[in-house]
């Protein structure tokens, strides 16, 4: 290797830390360091109260892994994440088509659809609160109206998940919607032309030109809300703190109340380390089948 090589690639190697630096050193101290010390208290008996702590091996990961609690916390994650994920796909995708039309003053629809997603979580949850607030909250007066049995919502264990998967859909759902906008708008046009010229109708349109051709979109979605789903606090937190009887508690609210209201950090920590993991190979599994997937 001559000395113009060796220069030619010192150059290129400044130039490529030149513009990645920016970007890697807020990732680094605010994503990489805290991931690596999690990592590590993930091995001690810290209580989060003492500068003093042991180190106990492996034992954190299996107290977290032998606790019923913990399969109770990702049982809920697997509910919420699935509960979730399916009524933002399709109202996502209902929404779109009903934007993508011509309709006057759409730039607006598509405003009040989206804003929920960029309204502060805490305060749509405040909201909602006392939306389900089991006297005089709006939703129990629509199902009376409706001649519907009153429920008790975030009050009760059989009502509380449900409660949370829609105010987490509500405020996904324009999110989604843009996405399935963009999507759909890349679809040639030709494609439903010739169609029609077939004498195919709406439904044929939809399940063999829109369905498909929006299909990487709705597989990204899917990959997005699941790791949503895992990260899932604000409002968990604001609605029903984990209940009732734990109904709502989900890995990383249980992350939470280990390390921040048992003080046991080191469980905490394993915990979030698994929640990592599981995150990671979530979004390995999407760079990977993507690659397989069809671009229409």
């Amino acid at each position: 290797m001559n000395k113009r090589t060796v220069k030619n690639r010192i150059k290129k190697l400044v130039k490529v830390l030149f513009f990645t630096l920016p970007a890697m050193i807020p990732m680094a101290v605010f994503w990489i360091y805290p991931i690596l010390k999690s990592g590590w208290l993930s091995f001690t008996d810290w209580d989060y109260m003492t500068p003093e702590y042991n180190y106990v091996g492996v034992e954190n990961y299996t107290s977290v892994l032998t606790n019923s609690g913990f399969w109770s916390a990702f049982k809920t994650t697997v509910l919420f994440a699935i509960g979730t994920i399916i009524p933002i796909i399709i109202l996502g995708l209902f929404v779109a088509l009903l934007l993508g039309n011509e309709l006057k003053g759409k730039s607006i629809y598509r405003f009040l659809v989206f804003s929920p997603w960029v309204t502060p979580t805490v305060a749509i949850s405040i909201v909602w609160s006392w939306i389900f607030e089991p006297k005089g909250g709006i939703a129990n007066q629509i199902l009376s109206s409706l001649g519907l049995p009153e429920l008790q919502w975030i009050n009760s264990s059989e009502t509380a998940l449900l409660s949370v998967i829609i105010v987490t859909v509500w405020k996904a759902v324009g999110y989604s919607a843009i996405f399935y906008l963009t999507a759909i708008d890349k679809i040639p046009r030709d494609r439903y032309e010739a169609a029609s010229l077939d004498g195919a109708g709406f439904w044929k349109k939809l399940f063999y030109i829109t369905l498909p051709g929006v299909s990487p979109t709705t597989f990204f979605l899917c990959i997005i809300t699941m790791v949503d789903a895992l990260k899932a606090y604000d409002q968990i937190q604001i609605l029903t703190q984990g209940g009732p009887a734990g109904s709502t508690r989900t890995l990383t609210y249980l992350f939470y109340q280990l390390g921040f209201e048992q003080f046991k950090m080191g469980q905490a920590s394993a915990v979030a380390i698994i929640i990592v993991a599981i995150t990671v190979a979530l979004s390995y599994t999407q760079f990977r089948l993507s690659k397989r997937w069809v671009n229409y």
